[in-house]
Order: C-alpha cells, then structure tokens, then sequence
C-alpha cells in the first residue's frame, strides 16, 4: 500500500472494499456533509466518512432515522455543501418521499443504496439487486432520475465521483446502486492526483441577488444555484411552482414545471449513458448485465465462446435512464439477450420492452442472498443461441 500523500485525496494504489472506495470516492468528489442512519450493509461507507471527515473539514451526522437523514442532505446542499447518504432496503423505501422532494426542488446530492436482499427486513447481511426499480419509481409523479451501478471497488471510487458530477450537472439526486456483494468485495483500488479528478463545479448564479430566479433555466434546462443564506430571494418548495420558486397551482405551471424536470434529462441521454461493450458486433447471443451479476455472467461468457457460441456482453452503468436505444440496436442483430440479476426481473423487463420482440429475450432471476451459479447463466445462453 502506498503512503497517503497530503491532502483530502487518498491518492495511490488501495486495498479497499467497495463500501471504503465509495466513501474516498465522496471525498475525491468534494462531498464534506453526509447525514444517514446505520444499516447493513451499507454502514461501513458511513463509518469511513465518520473518521475521515473530521481530519479534512466535513460533517457527519447519525441522524435520528432515515427521513431526517435525506431531509438533512437537502438542507445542506442547499447550505451549498456537497451532501450525500446511505442506506440500504428499508432505509431506502424511508427516503424516498424526500427523493421526491429532492427531484422537485433540483436539489444536487447522492443516494447511495447498497443494496441487500428484500422484501421488507429481508436479508440484512446478504446481497440483492431488489431496489432497482424502487430507484426509479419509488417516489410518486412524473420525473427523471440518474442512477450508476458499479462492479468493482475501483469503479465504487470512480463512479462515486462520476455521480457526484452528474448531480451537480444536472441539478438532481442521483442514486449510485451498489450491491452487498461488490460493497464488501475488497481489491486494488487505484486512486489518482487530486489534480487529475475531474469534479464539476456547482453551477453558481453571479448576476445581481434581487434578479435571481431558481428555477429559470438555462439554455440545457438546468437552473443556477444560489447558496441558501447569501441574502438571495428564494423559496423552496416541493409545491408546483414557477421560476420563482412560487408554488402556483394549476396546470400550466405544472406542465411547464413538470415538463423540464423530465426534459433535462431525457434530452441529455447521450451524455448521460455509460455501458461497456465486448463482441457485441455479429454475436448471436448479448449478456446484459450490471453490479455483481455483471462479474458472474463473464465466467458463464468465456465457457459459452469456448463451446463456439457468439456471445457479446453489454454491461449497464448508467442503469437509469436506461439505455433503450442501445438495447433496440443490438435486439435487431442478434437471437437473444439474456440478463441475469439478482431480482426476479426487474431491469429485464425494461429489456424487452426496449427489445421490443426483435429477439428472444432471457431471464436468469435470483431470489438474493447470494450471486448467480454461472452454469445457469450460461444454460441461459445455449438456449438463446439455439
């Protein structure tokens, strides 16, 4: 392990988990403000940041539950801190009024749900990929989310960065959807000069204070922030309201209000979509998968091209949007895709319907508690080349 060099940054070559790599990569991002209540198996993210904070300048509070800690994060992003929390399940399903509340106020923070299998209790120590679409639905109304999936302690740093800079790009929570498995995995976590992160700047306004409209967009459909306390005329309110931050009840103002929280997004979809690709082109059969069933999948993948079936694999990183278009492009070429995940169908049914019934389209489901036995994987794929 290398020495720590000076500064907030814990820059060199890592042996972390990926719970630990998420809390560096929160720190790399910026994030000084984290507010969460302890649950496994997400709380070594916390305790990281617990004992690192005081050393560089952040804050840490154990809040009373898991509503008081995302109503916390959104006080303090508009404080104009950096804010984040984490959860898991049932901490998950406790946040997700004020994720709303978050979508509608433009309110740039990250959601980290390390996830853990379900329904309700479930299985607190034991992995699950169950939330995923809690993660896009679990609030009510119309809106847009971003939400990342990592597979590896390395990509815990580097996405948690990434999600961080998304947040503020696009004035929204972003949802960064680990699983047990890849939190608690532990590997070489490389993490690079300060200098070298790229961390996108808050999206401050500048003009005169009495012009100031919070929710005036500009040209990408994204507002400028002010910091809360700068002797700004504001109003925040989860209450439809105009770019004055007004709560104006009737349709317009909902259609205009409602309108650009989900054209900001879905406007953006190339720069918000990162997948990785192998073999895709002229394969017979496309693995599609994301967090820890991406890593299983690879073994079920190098046993199927060794039978001499064409296999690509498509692995989601961005998970929400979700990548539909690619997803129709690649259902036009091939016979099957198959996704294994640790639910009982969840991103697979977005699958097919983007799929559209181009092609087969194949779920391998797992109730948690543990990952994928690759031969079922791979049975999966002799069956969608067939």
């Amino acid at each position: 392990m290398s020495k720590p060099k000076r500064g907030p940054v814990l820059t060199g070559a890592h042996y972390l988990d990926g719970d630990h790599a998420c809390a560096e990569g929160a720190i790399a991002a910026g994030c000084r403000f984290i507010a969460g209540y302890p649950i496994t198996p997400s709380t070594e993210v916390a305790e990281r940041l617990a004992e690192r904070f005081p050393r560089i300048g952040g804050t840490f509070i154990q809040m009373e539950d898991e509503l008081a800690s995302i109503a916390a994060v959104l006080g303090a992003a508009w404080g104009g801190a950096r804010a984040m929390t984490v959860t898991s399940g049932p901490g998950f399903s406790l946040m997700v009024e004020n994720i709303g509340l978050g979508v509608m106020t433009e309110t740039p923070c990250v959601v980290v749900n390390v996830q853990r299998g379900g329904p309700s209790t479930g299985l607190p120590t034991l992995t699950g990929q169950q939330d995923m679409m809690q993660a896009r639905w679990g609030s009510h109304g119309d809106y847009e989310i971003i939400a990342l999936s990592p597979s590896s302690p390395q990509e815990c740093f580097d996405l948690t960065v990434t999600a961080f800079n998304l947040s503020e790009k696009y004035r929204v929570p972003v949802m960064f959807m680990m699983d047990e498995c890849v939190g608690h995995m532990t590997e070489k976590v490389v993490i690079p000069e300060a200098d070298t992160i790229e961390v996108w700047p808050r999206r401050w306004y500048r003009g005169p204070k009495d012009k100031y409209l919070p929710y005036a967009p500009e040209k990408d459909g994204v507002p400028l922030m002010i910091r809360a306390g700068d002797d700004h005329r504001v109003h925040v309110t989860g209450l439809t309201h105009d770019q004055r931050g007004y709560p104006i009840i009737n349709a317009d103002t909902q259609r205009v209000c409602v309108s650009r929280l989900v054209d900001k997004i879905r406007n953006n979809l190339d720069d918000l979509m990162i997948v990785k690709e192998e073999q895709v082109e002229g394969a017979d059969v496309v693995v599609v998968a994301y967090g820890i069933s991406a890593r299983v999948a690879t073994k079920a993948i190098t046993d199927a091209r060794k039978q001499g079936i064409r296999v690509g694999f498509l692995r989601l990183i961005t998970v929400w949007p979700f990548p539909e278009k690619r997803i129709r492009e690649l259902a036009g070429k091939v016979k099957s895709l198959v996704m294994p995940e640790i639910n009982m169908g969840q991103m697979f049914r977005e699958m097919e319907r983007a799929a559209n019934g181009q092609c087969k389209s194949l779920l391998v489901p797992h109730c948690g508690g543990w990952v994928h036995d690759p031969n079922d994987i791979l049975k999966a794929i002799l069956e969608g080349a067939r």
